[in-house]
């Protein structure tokens, strides 16, 4: 059920993905909530630094590998201008230190949070608050984006209760879906962002064939289009999708 209607201004989220997929599937998540507002989407790390810079967010969210300028080149700049919190499939220690190191305020990993989760990821980020999964260790300890901080912020921030996003997740159940291997691997490639003619290209399959499998697919993930699929897909489907 969405929030009920904002007392102050919106939340402010760029999101930046090389994904369209991904980058739709984000906005809808967010945008569910009526106090939270995307206000750009960039494809890599320079379109987002100029987004960030016309737009002066209150949160980026940010992926790793991206094509041309990647997530962690951009970061240090991006964070000067906002809080940043990674949201990657990456979970590579040396992805997650580099990001640390370079002043992300959090980092959420693709398929290991809920959209609620990601929800308060998001407002402890813009709070000043860091928001990463225990599964990721005690070591990452994010620096707060001290500008954005509001002055009703405790500085004794140890004493609130973990917030949802810092709770430990596994991955999705894909297995119930009851996807065939076949449908497993379209629904990957669909999440990868490829186009119908492209993912028959990488099967060795007709577009129509490709087709058929894409509507078995929305029925069994009970989706409408590609960007709620890959949002059951990669378990972060807001609850206006819940199967």
């Amino acid at each position: 059920m969405p929030d009920q209607a904002p007392s102050g201004p919106p939340l402010r989220v760029l999101v930046a993905d090389d994904n369209p997929v991904v980058r739709a599937g984000l906005t809808a998540l967010l945008e569910a909530h009526p106090d939270i507002v995307v206000v750009g989407a960039a494809r890599d790390g320079e379109e987002a630094v100029a987004c960030a810079l016309r737009h002066r967010p209150d949160v980026v969210l940010l992926d790793v590998r991206m094509p041309g300028t990647d997530g962690l080149t951009a970061l240090p700049d991006l964070t000067r201008l906002a809080p940043v919190m990674m949201v990657t499939y990456s979970r590579e220690p040396e992805v997650v230190a580099r990001a640390r190191r370079e002043g992300s305020c959090g980092y959420l990993v693709h398929g290991e949070f809920t959209a609620a989760e990601l929800i308060a990821a998001v407002r402890d980020v813009r709070d000043g608050r860091p928001a990463v999964p225990d599964s990721l260790g005690a070591s990452y300890q994010p620096r707060p984006f001290s500008s954005h901080l509001q002055s009703s912020v405790s500085h004794s921030s140890e004493a609130r209760p973990a917030s949802p996003a810092q709770a430990p997740r596994r991955a999705p159940n894909r297995r119930g879906f009851g996807l065939s291997s076949r449908e497993v691997e379209v629904m990957d490639l669909i999440a990868a962002g490829m186009s119908n003619r492209q993912i028959a290209a990488t099967c060795f399959i007709t577009e129509k064939t490709v087709k058929n499998h894409i509507n078995r697919i929305f029925a069994k993930l009970h989706s409408t289009s590609r960007s709620e699929a890959i949002a059951h897909w990669l378990g972060t489907a807001p609850e206006g999708w819940d199967r």
